[in-house]
């Protein structure tokens, strides 16, 4: 099963999403069963077995596969980073270098084992972070998975040196309560500051008991990382509204914290509910509002607008796992809510956004990473579905988001149950896509509403750090 992992991570996936779903004895109000009018019409056949469809304005221009040591069964590609001519691919067994100076001919540098999922991946500078929310016998790139109760298991940081792209090296790594499912990156002059995301990957009632309600900040000093240190642990979670022990609302950590320092606000979508958060202090984020949606089932992502007006909050419905984008799922389900920032502090929702084509009933598809595409004066997004594909889409108007291209795959293999886009981020006049189980894909939209993006060019993306542009 792949360095003997593939079943742990299989089941932690698995136990992730049945905590986040299941179903209550008094459950919120469900939303109205799927009609014509509330399912988008599709836009033609679905492509057949990896067969590839796209709008006229999308085209794939590279692709580069998973190989070894990356080409075992659950070597899964996860999350994306970006710096200057390079780009980073997170993968369930470690993270590959590619350089992108030529975008149509990606050449990968280095790929690095270290195993530990989901291995979510940032860059700041000479410095690489890992996130890890898979138990491990220690916290070496060597280190086997393990149960989550032995009192030696370690999940948490990791943190590697970049500046030579074709050998990294393991720094150090810093333990954090519940592990690190995904995290966020303030970069500072002296410190970088990580913002740790755990919902949990597994009952672990010594390490991590229920709910599971903590956000954890690592401080990394920049010109001497192995001083990395869990620096502070707020608690942002207590005005959250209760909820029932066996609601599917059950409040528990967050699963992905996006941060805007130059507007001094964070949006977190944490198990159960979104948070509006100042960070006016990185160290202290303070809460400003807490939002819930009975159309969704577990909030998972978080992107603001350029002008920091806006937020798009996701919802992976199924955990990523099932196939909520079919015709059976309402368009309000598994999708993406809109909301604006009122009065500079003050969330308030408007329309929702679901990918208009119909997918089968063996692709797993849901709302998952995406970021801004900087067109001035415009939101606009561009977003990873899974086998739902890569979706290009317009939110300037709040109330009614359009698709304005797209790219996908048809079903994989033998039915096979993940697969798809995990993480699709616009850099530098292209569209990156991490695919699951294809490797990298290099798309290209030619369009007059998105062309304008094309004069900005960024030294570091981050997708969950934004800046404005």
């Amino acid at each position: 099963m792949g360095r003997g992992m593939g079943g742990t991570l299989l089941v932690a996936a698995l136990l992730l999403t049945a905590c986040a779903t299941q179903a209550s004895e008094d459950p919120p109000p469900k939303p109205p069963i799927a009609t014509a009018d509330t399912i988008p019409p599709e836009t033609g056949d679905a492509p057949a077995v990896d067969d590839i469809k796209h709008s006229d304005n999308v085209k794939l221009i590279a692709n580069v596969p998973l190989e070894a040591p990356f080409d075992g069964p659950q070597a899964w590609g996860t999350d994306l980073a970006f710096q200057g001519t390079y780009a980073y691919v997170g993968n369930y067994e470690g993270f590959t270098v590619f350089d992108i100076a030529d975008p149509a001919k990606p050449k990968v540098l280095s790929r690095t084992v270290c195993l530990g999922g989901q291995n979510d991946i940032s860059v700041v500078g000479d410095l690489l972070f890992l996130s890890v929310d898979s138990a491990r016998s220690d916290d070496t790139c060597q280190g086997q998975a393990t149960d989550p109760r032995s009192p030696t298991a370690w999940e948490g940081i990791r943190v590697f040196d970049i500046s030579d792209k074709a050998k990294p090296e393991y720094v150090t790594s810093v333990r954090t309560d519940c592990g690190s499912h995904t995290h966020t990156v303030i970069p500072g002059e002296t410190s970088v500051y990580v913002y740790v995301s755990s919902p949990t990957s597994a009952p672990d009632p010594e390490n991590c008991p229920p709910p599971h309600q903590n956000l954890t900040i690592v401080d990394v000093p920049v010109q001497n990382p192995k001083a990395a240190r869990v620096a502070a642990k707020p608690d942002v979670f207590q005005e959250r509204p209760g909820a029932k022990a066996d609601s599917e609302h059950t409040p528990a950590g967050c699963h992905d914290i996006t941060v805007y320092p130059e507007r001094k606000l964070a949006a977190a979508a944490c198990f159960g509910d979104g948070f509006l958060l100042d960070i006016s202090d990185p160290l202290l984020p303070k809460t400003l509002q807490v939002v819930r949606d009975d159309n969704f089932a577990i909030w998972h992502s978080a992107t603001f607008n350029n002008e920091g007006t806006k937020v798009v909050f996701g919802d992976e419905l199924g955990g990523g796992m099932a196939p909520t984008c079919d015709k059976n799922v309402d368009s309000k389900q598994g999708a993406n809510a809109i909301y604006d920032i009122v009065d500079g502090r003050k969330l308030e929702k408007h329309g929702y956004f679901k990918i208009p084509r119909a997918q089968t009933a063996n692709e797993n598809c849901v709302a998952h990473n995406g970021s801004l595409i900087p067109v001035p004066g415009k939101d606009v997004m561009v977003q990873g579905w899974y086998q739902g594909g890569v979706s290009i889409w317009d939110f300037t108007d709040s109330d009614k988001p359009r698709e304005i291209g797209y790219f996908e795959r048809g079903p994989l293999p033998d039915g096979k149950p993940l697969g798809g886009s995990w993480s699709a981020y616009y850099y530098n006049g292209y569209i990156y896509s991490s695919d699951i189980t294809k490797g990298l894909d290099v798309l290209e939209i030619t369009d007059p509403l998105t062309d304008p993006a094309k004069a900005v060019k960024m030294t570091e993306l981050n997708a969950q750090s934004q800046r404005s542009y």
